[in-house]
């Protein structure tokens, strides 16, 4: 077991109620091919949970239908009764087919049923934090989430849900989704060539908000970039602990969430936390996002 005393340094979610290391680790891969079903070795997915608590993660991103069901009770199996400073942090919008795909589920049924099978399959009264995932598989859609958030507050106020996020969002939503609660953190598409946010990260920044980027790694596309392979070179690591290192040098209110169904991997991830990014070498780094975007705008 390895403990890694720095994790990014600490983020207080707004109401000082929960103070998260900013590296975390993110549930999804522990359920089996296409996030469906349960993994190959249940026992190799235990034991990724476990060693991610022993190395200092407190915070856990998940979802049921993630399986569906299956990476919240191997969550339950593995870590409960949980460790008093754990937040799990979960999300509601979506449901799976059976043919694999992912469907909205934004009625209130749905979002009612959804809170409960969260707090059933991990076992617990209350979740800590519910993210309503809205807008399309890899990017928001405009519209209002009034009604779908306004389901998940009133949970909030029975006592099922203590805070609330919103993923796949832009400003827009935000503005509107603060007119019916508080919001702790915005889940969106962000890495280091998928730069859509920048100002957004910044606006949340100042709102004390959390921003916690999903794929920070490229996600079913890992990142690829020459400038990305000769960076980590300079510094004898991998690319993708430098992609991890520049998101939380990219702004304080930063959390990561990278997920893997291995140990070795999970050090790896969690050693990213203790990099030092050279000014010369982040200006370059940057240079990534913004080629990436402009390739995109001329396609």
């Amino acid at each position: 077991m390895t403990r890694h005393e720095s994790l990014g340094g600490t983020f207080t979610l707004l109401g000082n109620s929960l103070t998260l290391n900013r590296m975390g680790y993110g549930a999804m891969q522990l359920a089996g091919p296409q996030v469906w079903g349960p993994p190959s070795d249940v026992e190799r997915a235990i034991a990724v949970l476990r060693e991610a608590v022993a190395s200092g993660v407190n915070h856990i991103d998940t979802s049921d239908y993630y399986g569906p069901h299956v990476t919240n009770q191997i969550i339950k199996k593995a870590l409960h009764p949980y460790p008093q400073d754990l937040v799990i942090v979960t999300k509601v919008g979506a449901r799976r087919e059976a043919d694999k795909s992912w469907i909205p589920a934004l009625a209130r049924q749905e979002l009612i049923d959804a809170v409960h099978d969260n707090l059933r399959n991990l076992g617990l009264d209350r979740l800590d934090v519910v993210n309503l995932r809205v807008g399309g598989m890899m990017g928001p859609a405009d519209g209002s989430i009034s009604a779908p958030l306004t389901v998940l507050a009133e949970l909030k106020s029975q006592g099922f849900i203590r805070h609330l996020g919103i993923s796949n969002v832009n400003p827009e939503q935000l503005e509107e989704a603060q007119t019916i609660s508080e919001i702790v953190c915005v889940q969106n598409l962000y890495n280091i060539a998928h730069r859509n946010d920048d100002d957004f990260i910044n606006d949340v920044a100042k709102q004390g908000i959390a921003y916690v980027p999903f794929f920070p790694l490229g996600g079913f596309s890992p990142l690829q970039a020459s400038a990305l392979d000769a960076a980590a070179a300079s510094l004898g690591v991998t690319p993708m602990q430098v992609a991890l290192a520049w998101l939380l040098e990219r702004s304080p209110n930063m959390l990561l969430i990278p997920g893997t169904s291995s140990v070795a991997h999970l050090h790896e991830n969690l050693a990213a936390a203790t990099l030092q990014l050279p000014a010369e070498l982040m200006a370059g780094l940057d240079a990534i996002g913004r080629d990436t975007q402009r390739q995109r705008a001329a396609s």
